[in-house]
């Protein structure tokens, strides 16, 4: 007889009931809001019902498909599945092994396709025609994915992008007043950057740059500035993953120009990173220096996810272009700063992507300052982060940080944790290794 999954059943007594105040949710209740919020973040009708609820508490199934994970995940407000009590079975294949970017998960030939659908617009874009159509429900589309983004399951909300850039090309086709032919491009500048900030995150930079550049032409045709200034950002985020940081910091000066709401924290920051990774670190300080010195607040156009630049999301930038310029100590204190606000941060408006970078950046500075048992502390919440969510951008990173345990290789707690690095990047068809309970270890 399987052993009782507790871990569940009590996320889920200690989840207060929406229905009966007092009392705690229901596994009927449970099924219902984890199909609700499925619905909502990807229009796909789920049948979780309480039966099967019951079924994961008995721990009759120990690792429920993907959606079901993540929609329990937020239900219940856990960061990981073990939290839940889910992990696969020893030996389960989680996905393809043969992928080398797990956060792909089989989707490359729909990343391509999206790319070659976004360069062949360009001309259209750059063209005129009109259409009639009120682009309320593109807008809502779009807010919602870029919220959901890096919180359920990718695929979905990829789709539901191309979806929109789609049916906004659709209807600027037919004929319509030059006001919502501006609006319809709005609408498609966003869906298909969008497109671009998740094809990076994929690991696919390069096709990114195709969905930018008609992107750009969109933004262009509104006369929107601050789509302009986000798609300038992906430009960067782009450019700067492909290790090309002249043109990153470029996109991101440039960006500046149009930047009126929170992208004026993010650009202002790029720039600082890219010019210290570029090797130009006096113009790299000046630049860091008027980052530190920006005050936006969120502009109405700004769908929100990646195209929302907090204070939180800022402090983290700033710690990477503090790292970039070997100072340990600023980029602790500034990683240590944007993890607390987003820690504090309510649910709904949390960076779970941001934030996991950086703590990449803590790790970092504890590592270089000689601090082996922060930096352990500091990877934790990041080693626990579902498959899904494994972006390149997240794995490029963790092998950073692994190569950083290089003096510390005769220290055995060092050892396990390059091995938990190394099995969260190369082996996603692992369930994530444990640290191991011991003392603080003396420095080497």
């Amino acid at each position: 007889m399987p052993a009782a999954n507790d871990l569940l059943r009590s996320a889920r007594e200690h989840t207060p009931s929406r229905r009966a105040p007092g009392e705690h949710m229901s596994r009927v209740e449970l099924a219902e809001c984890v199909c609700a919020w499925l619905w909502e973040t990807t229009e796909v009708r789920y049948e979780l019902d309480g039966h099967y609820i019951a079924k994961l508490e008995r721990g009759a199934v120990r690792w429920p498909g993907a959606a079901y994970r993540s929609g329990l995940r937020y239900i219940l407000d856990v960061v990981s599945d073990s939290e839940l009590g889910f992990s696969p079975p020893p030996g389960m294949v989680v996905n393809e092994p043969e992928l080398t970017l797990p956060s792909t998960l089989g989707m490359a030939d729909e990343v391509n396709s999206a790319g070659d659908e976004s360069a062949a617009l360009l001309t259209f874009a750059e063209e005129s025609n009109l259409g009639d159509l009120t682009v309320e429900q593109l807008n809502a589309d779009i807010e919602r994915i870029a919220q959901n983004y890096l919180r359920a399951p990718t695929k979905p909300l990829f789709d539901r992008s191309r979806a929109v850039r789609d049916r906004a090309f659709h209807l600027l086709a037919g004929r319509q007043p030059p006001k919502q032919a501006r609006e319809l491009y709005t609408a498609g500048g966003w869906a298909i950057t969008l497109l671009a900030w998740i094809s990076t995150d994929l690991g696919r930079p390069d096709i990114a740059e195709s969905h930018a550049r008609t992107a750009w032409a969109c933004a262009e045709a509104a006369d929107h500035d601050e789509l302009r200034a986000w798609v300038r950002a992906t430009q960067h985020t782009a450019a700067f993953w492909q290790d090309d940081f002249a043109r990153a910091a470029g996109y991101a000066q440039d960006g500046l120009r149009y930047a009126s709401g929170s992208s004026a924290l993010f650009l202002s920051a790029a720039a600082a990173v890219d010019l210290a990774r570029a090797g130009h670190e006096d113009q790299a300080r000046l630049a860091l220096d008027a980052a530190k010195r920006v005050s936006a607040e969120p502009s109405l156009s700004e769908p929100g996810g990646p195209f929302l630049c907090t204070p939180e999301r800022a402090a983290g930038i700033w710690s990477d272009a503090h790292l970039a310029l070997n100072e340990a100590q600023h980029t602790l204190t500034h990683a240590d700063q944007s993890v607390a606000l987003f820690e504090a941060a309510s649910h709904a408006l949390r960076n779970v992507g941001s934030e996991r970078m950086v703590r990449l950046q803590q790790a970092k500075a504890h590592l270089l300052l000689g601090e082996l048992d922060g930096a352990s502390a500091a990877l934790e919440p990041v080693l626990m982060t579902p498959l899904e969510y494994r972006v390149r951008p997240l794995i490029h990173r963790t092998g950073e940080t692994a190569a950083l345990l290089t003096p510390y290789a005769r220290v055995s707690q060092a050892r396990v944790l390059r091995e938990r690095l190394r099995d969260f990047a190369y082996r996603p068809d692992l369930p994530a290794r444990q640290p191991a309970l011991q003392a603080p270890t003396p420095l080497p």
